[in-house]
């Protein structure tokens, strides 16, 4: 099945403006910079991907690296049973209050651990999903080890989402990001450690293989990241993780200073930052 190019409308269009200064590194208020400015980004690509499966009642849905649960309510939204698994406590609890204002609902549960911390004895899961962008070798190796152990918590044939970056060349941020490892690469510490890079062009596939998966299409999204301002485009990157080696190896005022001139091309005369990307999603079938 090719793949085919959606282009969705962020919720609430418009860049997002957040005046609050940028976060120190590790830091919880980085956490909320993440579900406040950059989560909502990667919408389109949820989106995409439930519009494919018709998710809805009836789809009990397991989302790996589940974050601070913006996908997960989104797919609430549309009737199905959710559960989250993440190793980043305070991203977990930001997901409790999105998915559980009123109280722990029945068909919703975001645990820490691993896909075995969800099982509870529940009926098996009919889809599972993997958003995080691929791009480092450690993800990788880790997602690989996630997903196999999904799959044994689900359905046999059960869609399996994996996301990733598009390639380099429609992805304006790719050259941006590329800031984050050089600054790491500068610091002795960090020279030889798998560094981030776009996805290739079957990265994807090669994941569904390792972990046993049987492809069953794709498709390209389109998800720009528009910010306000530059204050807010810097706090919205920095929130992603993937700026976290360099804020280890330089200090926390380079590092923004590096990354606000490598947006600056990408500001616009009324102050926004707009970033064109295309992302690309993989589904495949547990066996």
């Amino acid at each position: 099945m090719s793949p085919t190019l959606v282009r969705h409308q962020l919720p609430n269009s418009g860049p997002l403006r957040c005046d609050r200064p940028p976060a120190p590194a590790g830091s919880r208020a980085r956490t909320r910079d993440w579900a406040e400015i950059q989560e909502r980004m990667l919408v389109p690509l949820y989106e995409a991907a439930y519009d494919r499966l018709g998710i809805g009642p009836g789809t009990r849905l397991l989302g790996l690296g589940c974050g601070s649960g913006l996908a997960l309510l989104l797919a609430a939204a549309r009737g199905a049973q959710v559960s989250g698994v993440d190793a980043d406590e305070s991203r977990l609890e930001l997901a409790r209050e999105r998915l559980t204002p009123d109280g722990m609902p029945e068909h919703t549960q975001v645990v820490s651990g691993g896909p075995e911390a969800a099982a509870c004895g529940k009926a098996a899961f009919n889809v599972i999903t993997a958003f995080h962008p691929v791009g480092c070798v450690s993800t990788v190796e880790g997602l690989t080890t996630s997903l196999t152990a999904a799959a044994g918590l689900a359905e046999r044939g059960s869609a399996v989402v994996l996301g990733g970056w598009g390639p380099a060349e429609r992805c304006t941020t790719a050259g941006v990001l590329r800031v984050a490892q050089r600054l790491a690469d500068a610091s002795a510490d960090f020279r030889g450690s798998p560094g981030w890079r776009l996805s290739d062009r079957d990265d994807l596939e090669e994941l569904a293989d390792r972990a046993g998966l049987r492809p069953d299409g794709s498709g390209r999204v389109s998800c720009p990241f528009g910010y306000a301002d530059m204050a807010s485009a810097v706090r919205g990157l920095l929130s992603t993780g993937l700026f976290d080696p360099a804020l280890e190896a330089a200090e926390q005022r380079q590092v923004e200073k590096e990354l606000a001139e490598a947006l600056h091309p990408y500001q616009r005369v009324d102050g926004t930052v707009w970033m064109p990307n295309v992302f690309r999603y993989l589904i495949a079938r547990t066996r």
